[in-house]
């Protein structure tokens, strides 16, 4: 007895039996891979949105590091015009002098400015050393403000800062607006200073304050005109941009570490106006880049929730597809072999075992799995190209790797429901059977 011919002609005998159970399996199969397919879209839909979303966000995040860099240095330029803002005096001044007369009448040595340049300190910068005095020009009977600077010391443990004010070359000074004006003196002209010739370097335009009436000198010839060699009466600085709220306690601390005794002021609304302005800038950049961020994490969160959520929507009605397939075969499975009794009865007449029996009708089971598997694949890869764009692009081609376990599985699933059908019609004792039939 040949199992496979007694297969075969009984599928080309009940071809509509032998169809209706291949349709059955093909559309539990179509609805797996439509689940799959499904699923896979979104992934390559939300994988879009979120890559375009992260470029987005990475293309905003450097524009605006590049637009907050100039914006600052735009600040910094703006703000460096409103001069030192951080002013520190010798040890024992009386900072009432300090506010009624405009400098110190104390002094300290000029060292305290490298000493400061080669600490750590970080609260501060662009430190300059100054010697400051109120006297009589003799040779105009003027009453004036000296001033001796020279060039910003830098600090050691950072990169070189453009100074905030040029240096006055030896034997050139520099004139506030009253006292050129006044004295009709201009830029180039020679003139004497306590018994020196110096040539005026530059004249400035009137400001307004003290500044109108005050002579800036190289700070080694205002050190010897005065006898003050090696001494200052203040170092000026500028404060860094802190956004703690006591600057000024943690500036004071840090230099009081360094040059003990020393006294620190600072022009509070300069500081205020510097500090506000660059930390508002750096905040706002920073909020829009957060923002951008959150977007896209809230994106990526909502993209996990919705696959979940539709994984498992999928999962509960393809269960019910297969359960409801499964069903269904078993059904037909039962019906097949009823119809088969006088067959199964003739065959086990004829010395046919059970196992034969079974055999037959448990083959019949597995083509029609196998059958509608091939069906349904065929189908899905001839409608690969039609259904990308519906999928947004996902190919159906793509699980092509996962076909050999589809091919494995669908025909086990198809003999599980016929199972029970088979085992009772083969288990039937044919005396029985062919009596009744």
């Amino acid at each position: 007895m040949n199992l496979r011919r007694l297969i075969g002609r009984e599928i080309l005998h009940r071809k509509l039996s032998f169809g209706i159970a291949v349709a059955t399996i093909a559309t539990s199969v179509a609805g797996l891979v439509a689940v799959v397919a499904l699923l896979g879209a979104h992934d390559l839909r939300t994988s879009e949105m979120l890559m375009r979303m992260n470029k987005e966000t990475s293309s905003m995040e450097e524009k605006f590091t590049k637009e907050m860099k100039v914006y600052e240095d735009s600040v910094r330029k703006t703000m460096k015009g409103l001069g030192f803002n951080i002013f520190i005096f010798p040890e024992g001044q009386e900072l009432g002098e300090v506010y009624t007369q405009g400098f110190a009448s104390k002094t300290m040595p000029e060292s305290y400015t490298a000493k400061l340049a080669e600490s750590k300190i970080v609260t501060v910068n662009h430190l300059l050393p100054s010697l400051t005095r109120k006297l009589k020009w003799p040779e105009k009977e003027r009453t004036v403000i000296l001033i001796g600077i020279r060039g910003e010391v830098p600090i050691a443990h950072r990169d070189p800062k453009k100074p905030l004010i040029d240096p006055v070359q030896k034997g050139r000074i520099v004139l506030g607006h009253e006292l050129h004006r006044s004295l009709d003196l201009q830029e180039g002209n020679s003139t004497m200073f306590m018994g020196r010739e110096f040539i005026i370097e530059k004249c400035h335009r009137e400001r307004g304050t003290k500044d109108d009436i005050t002579i800036w000198m190289h700070l080694d010839e205002c050190q010897e005109l005065l006898e003050e060699e090696g001494r200052i009466n203040a170092i000026k600085a500028l404060e860094c941009n802190c956004a703690s709220i006591d600057r000024l306690g943690e500036i004071r601390r840090e230099i009081a570490g360094i040059l003990p005794g020393t006294k620190v002021i600072e022009t509070e609304s300069k500081a205020l106006a510097r500090a506000e302005a660059r930390n508002k800038a750096k905040k706002h950049t920073q909020g829009a880049i957060a923002s951008k961020k959150a977007e896209a994490i809230k994106l990526k969160t909502d993209r996990e929730q919705l696959r979940f959520e539709d994984e498992q929507k999928y999962t509960a009605l393809l269960t019910v597809v297969i359960f409801g397939t499964m069903a269904w075969v078993a059904f037909l499975a039962f019906a097949n072999s009823r119809d088969r009794q006088a067959e199964i009865g003739i065959l086990r007449a004829m010395g046919a075992s059970t196992n034969s029996i079974l055999a037959i009708l448990m083959g019949r089971a597995f083509l029609v799995g196998l059958f509608g598997t091939g069906v349904t694949i065929l189908v899905a890869f001839l409608l690969s190209d039609s259904l990308k764009d519906p999928l947004h692009g996902y190919e159906i081609k793509s699980l092509r790797g996962h076909i050999p376990l589809v091919f494995l599985f669908v025909p086990l699933l198809s003999c599980a429901a016929s199972w029970l059908p088979a085992l009772q019609a083969a288990n039937r004792d044919p005396a029985t059977i062919l009596r009744n039939e």
